[in-house]
């Protein structure tokens, strides 16, 4: 838990926390994460999810997971089952069982009942289409439904061949009496029961009536005994139906409820209408892709669950907006796996080298800790040879000022291993740089050489050692920061064509039994993760680009 290990930061709802709890107003604290099953969660829902499974955490409460399944139509076990298995992975476990919002559907129908009862709801005909009509507009207010009057003993009588089934879908709704020139719309007498004939993911076809979510939310809540019940800022001005329905049923609890705002990252999009687009039209392989700012595809990409708590750390929590560059999110990835990940060395893009004097049996080779910091990693050897993998960025037949990598009479520092000075640079028929011809400096390896400065170290591989492997070089999946700004921009023409280069290279043999979802720094490459699905163990690995070891955007544009 990142709570035990990096101090609280400060915010409001931990002020209000702290006040309630001196007062005595409560002894302890309860909140919820109670999403929808219709999606898999992205990264707004992860700094929910930390906010208040990290708030029941630090003040030794607890969480409740809880899912609002009033929308059957939507709905799925595949969903509901990913949204638990992403709680769990982020390092969170919910209090008891998982909750569902249909677990109170009979109490639900009953407190309605109990409303119609107090003249406070009743069963409107009218169409969908009226009732936008005499709902009224931001400057105008609404006009009262025909049906508003009804008895008291009508309505239960409606409502109650609603349940049985007797009406079709849509013809009636029950709405709750409050008042139609209110200047908030939500308090407009809004629908709390429609008619739907859906089949339920855990009721099956017993309701054909379901609750509203703001209906249900807040009974939800008082039923468990929430004691803050905390959304984003897009649910203000639904705080007043929240406790309109709670003051007027008879129920013990009365939970508050505080907003904060949402997290709105650059370069990527967390509207799940709009994942769900990018899925069913092709643009990413599936919810899972590691472009995609799902928690699910984050994690296949191999951002760990330390990393994502300590961006949800430090963004905070706030009323303010809260838009946030996607560089802090790779920092706290980055400098997470800084400290976590083994470092070995790998060759994306390779370039054939002859060690022209290598001498079979004399040459030697270097063992080679995999990581600077942490000797109870353990280390490996990194064998030599006379066919050695270098990168083909890392030559230049015709360097830039300041180049301290390889060129045709220059010399370089092989990490771990000798200087390696460059003879002769082959061409094939075509003009494509195929091979270099080098030699070695022998006196060099673990000493610099004698009389001159090498400044230049490149990461290498030993042709007859290494592993052939698959680098799925991942990058943003738009080229704008906002990408949906607007409404009704065309948030596809701003894909990033380059979001995702597959590159075939090589790697250590030390990473040969490398279970799906082991990360590594590939040294000078970045961070990289065997893929969850496509990498198996003994068979040629799949690495997954996590992040570059800097941030290779600027302005917009990618740096390569």
């Amino acid at each position: 838990m990142s709570s035990a290990s990096q101090p609280a930061v400060s915010n409001f709802i931990r002020s209000i926390i702290d006040a309630d709890l001196a007062s005595g107003k409560h002894s302890g604290i309860v909140t919820r994460f109670p999403p929808e099953p219709n999606g898999y969660l992205h990264i707004g829902h992860a700094k929910s999810i930390c906010l208040n499974f990290g708030l029941a955490f630090d003040y030794y409460g607890k969480c409740n997971l809880r899912f609002d399944d009033t929308n059957p139509e939507k709905e799925s076990e595949e969903y509901a089952q990913s949204i638990q298995d992403d709680v769990r992975w982020l390092g969170f476990q919910w209090d008891g069982e998982v909750r569902w919002a249909s677990d109170y559907f009979e109490q639900l129908h009953q407190y309605a009942v109990e409303l119609i009862q107090k003249g406070l709801a009743y069963v409107d005909d009218l169409t969908a289409e009226q009732m936008r009509e005499y709902r009224g507009t931001l400057t105008q207010a609404g006009r009262n439904s025909p049906y508003r009057e009804r008895p008291v003993a009508e309505n239960l009588d409606l409502f109650a061949r609603m349940r049985a089934g007797e009406f079709a879908d849509g013809s009636r709704v029950l709405r709750a009496k409050i008042d139609m020139s209110s200047g908030n719309i939500n308090l407009r007498d809004p629908a709390i029961y429609r008619i739907r004939r859906a089949h339920h993911i855990r009721t099956g076809d017993r309701w054909c009536i379901y609750p509203m979510y703001d209906y249900t939310h807040c009974i939800s809540d008082a039923l468990e005994g929430i004691t803050h019940s905390l959304c984003t800022l897009e649910f203000e001005d639904h705080r007043p139906l929240y406790d309109w329905v709670l003051d007027n049923i008879t129920i013990p609890c009365h939970p508050r409820q505080y907003e904060f705002s949402r997290l709105e990252l650059h370069y990527t999009i967390t509207s799940k209408r709009k994942l769900l687009q990018l899925v069913n039209e092709g643009h990413v392989s599936g919810w899972d892709d590691p472009r995609m700012p799902t928690i699910i595809g984050m994690r296949r990409r191999g951002y760990t669950p330390e990393g994502i708590r300590e961006f949800a750390r430090r963004i905070g929590v706030s009323k303010s907006g809260n838009t946030v560059d996607m560089a802090v999110l790779e920092s706290a990835i980055r400098e997470d796996l800084e400290n976590s990940a083994p470092r070995v060395m790998a060759v994306i893009r390779p370039l054939k080298v002859v060690v022209t004097n290598f001498v079979a049996g004399k040459t030697g080779s270097r063992e080679a800790g995999f990581h600077p910091d942490h000797p109870d990693f353990g280390a490996r050897l990194v064998p030599f040879g006379k066919e050695i993998w270098i990168e083909a960025d890392d030559f230049s037949e015709n360097p830039p000022a300041g180049w301290q990598r390889l060129t045709v009479g220059g010399e370089v520092r092989l990490r771990y291993s000798y200087v390696l000075r460059c003879d002769e640079a082959i061409r094939d028929a075509g003009g494509n740089m195929v091979e270099l011809r080098c030699t070695i400096d022998p006196d060099t390896l673990g000493k610099n050489p004698s009389g001159r400065k090498v400044k230049g170290v490149i990461h290498w591989l030993s042709g007859a050692h290494a592993l052939p492997a698959e680098f799925r070089l991942y990058d943003r999946l738009f080229t704008v920061p906002e990408p949906d700004a607007g409404k009704d921009a065309d948030y596809c023409k701003y894909l990033n064509p380059v979001s995702l280069i597959v590159a075939q290279g090589w790697v250590e043999s030390c990473v040969k039994d490398a279970e799906p979802e082991t990360r590594y720094q590939f040294e000078r490459l970045g961070y990289f993760c065997t893929d969850r699905h496509d990498h198996k163990p003994g068979a040629k690995p799949v690495f997954n680009r996590t992040v570059t070891l800097k941030d290779s955007w600027v302005k917009g544009q990618i740096t390569r």
